[in-house]
Order: C-alpha cells, then sequence, then structure tokens
C-alpha cells in the first residue's frame, strides 16, 4: 500500500502531537472508512519491551478515528475537532507488535448519533492478520463560534 499522505503531513487532521502521535501514514479515506498506519519504533511512548502495548494499539485506533474526523471536517473546510473517547466495547487484543514492524488500521464508522460516532476498528500486522479489534464510541466536540 502506497500512502496518501504521511509524516507529519497528517497533524492538520488530528489534536494530537508528538511524542504521542500514532498514526504516521493515510492509506484509504472513504466515506465512512479511513485506513491508517504505523510503524513501531523503539521511541514511540506506548513501547515497553519491544513491543506496543494494549494501550498503544487502542490509542492507535483512536486516532485513526480522530483522522476520520479530522479529514470529514477538512472537506467541510473547518478545523480537526476534539474527539474524547467515550466508550470502548468488545476490546480484543490477539498480539503485541514489536519494534520495526508496520501495522494498518481500519476504522469503519457505523453510526453518528447527535455528537458520538459509533466506529468498529481493527488493526492488522504486515501479513494481515488482525492483532487487535473494539467498538469505539467518541464524543466529538463541536466548533465554537468565533465572536
Amino acid at each position: 500500500m502506497n500512502p496518501i499522505k504521511q509524516g507529519d503531513d497528517l497533524l492538520q487532521y488530528i489534536p494530537q502531537r508528538h511524542p504521542f502521535v500514532m498514526v504516521t501514514a493515510l492509506y484509504q479515506h472513504e466515506d465512512k472508512e479511513v485506513v491508517s498506519g504505523l510503524t513501531i519504533e523503539e521511541r514511540n511512548v506506548l513501547v515497553n519491551n519491544g513491543l506496543l502495548q494494549e494501550g498503544g494499539l487502542i490509542e492507535n485506533m483512536a486516532q485513526t478515528a480522530a483522522l476520520y474526523a479530522g479529514l470529514k471536517a477538512a472537506e467541510a473546510g473547518k478545523n480537526a475537532p476534539v474527539g474524547f473517547i467515550a466508550g470502548i466495547k468488545h476490546v480484543l487484543i490477539e498480539e503485541l507488535p514489536a519494534v520495526g514492524q508496520s501495522i494498518h488500521t481500519k476504522v469503519a464508522i457505523v453510526d453518528e448519533v447527535m455528537d458520538i460516532q459509533i466506529a468498529q476498528a481493527a488493526v492488522y500486522g504486515e501479513d494481515d492478520r488482525m492483532l487487535a479489534k473494539c467498538e469505539l464510541r467518541i464524543f466529538i466536540k463541536k466548533e465554537e463560534n468565533a465572536g
């Protein structure tokens, strides 16, 4: 897969900043779906003993959802919104990726109710095996009007 955007170009779409950025590539963006990528580096704050920890996988899925919201806002001529995890359900962690591996994460928005996005998220390894998945409920803070 070749990235559409990568590195610091993604920072305009997500509220997170270094050293807590858990998406480094955008591979796909459609109406209700986004696919991000992340290469696991030793300096990643959520790496321990050479492995991206469970919290890193969940944060990667949440930041992929944030990337979707930021891309959608940019298409509407707005700034990237700030989102907060309102709930996580059905978490399954199959395997922790090691330093040097690249993962890709698919988030599909299954519903949007008021200011809450409900998303199905899954992380895949280089061999396309699923490493983790969950359902995310994300509260999207509305952009405040200036004035």
